[in-house]
């Protein structure tokens, strides 16, 4: 007679820790999605302002083109390139994250495409650099498109031209996702638990493909 002997197989367990840990990591960022408002007219600052709070960014307003490379680390960009690079990348490894740069085109002093060409001429060149002008003047449009804007909007700036805007801005979102630095609480305080999570989800070999074990002939 033949016998089989019955073997429980355990169910597999899915690994989704890798999954959850993006997941966590892409809320987190969209929850600080950092845009940086440069307009000389409070009014416009004002309602771009609600625009971006409505649409769950972080908002931070200055009101010159000098002001917003002060805040970039770029002050001395016009006296000094070496020192203003040293500056604006340690204002990068301090945490300063800024994900999209909104700027007005006329403004006194520096022009919305002087700071888009000092911007784009800096460490911070990758982030995308939105120009806006309530004067529909082709010329200029053109460029600062060719400058490297991501876009130029005729004020006023309504909550719709942020939606057209959604994709480009999700692009740089992921990009910084993609380069977060070793320091990043994401990344490093979770990584060896996430091992061990990982280890501990996926059953061994053994327990996946269970070997029937030889028939016993009586």
């Amino acid at each position: 007679m033949l016998f089989w002997r019955k073997m429980e197989l355990k169910p597999q367990v899915p690994d989704t820790a890798s999954e959850q840990q993006q997941q966590q990591k892409q809320e987190q960022h969209e929850k600080h999605f950092h845009v940086l408002a440069v307009d000389d007219n409070e009014t416009e600052r004002k309602i771009l302002e609600k625009i971006l709070s409505v649409s769950s960014c972080q908002v931070t307003c200055v009101d010159s083109g000098d002001k917003a490379l002060e805040y970039l680390g770029l002050v001395d960009a016009i006296h000094n390139d070496s020192a203003s690079s040293s500056q604006s990348e340690r204002s990068q490894q301090d945490g300063l994250k800024v994900n999209l740069i909104m700027t007005d085109y006329c403004m006194p002093g520096m022009t919305g495409y002087d700071l888009l060409k000092r911007v784009k001429g800096s460490s911070w060149k990758d982030v995308p650099v939105v120009v806006m002008s309530s004067e529909n003047v082709p010329s200029r449009i053109s460029k600062c498109l060719e400058g490297g804007a991501e876009d130029f909007l005729l004020k006023p700036v309504q909550l719709s031209d942020m939606k057209k805007l959604q994709p480009r801005l999700l692009k740089s979102l992921h990009q910084s996702c993609k380069t977060l630095p070793d320091n990043d609480p994401f990344t490093t305080d979770n990584n060896s638990s996430n091992k061990s999570k990982r280890k501990a989800l996926s059953p061994e070999p053994s327990e996946r493909r269970p070997k029937i074990k030889e028939l016993t002939v009586l």
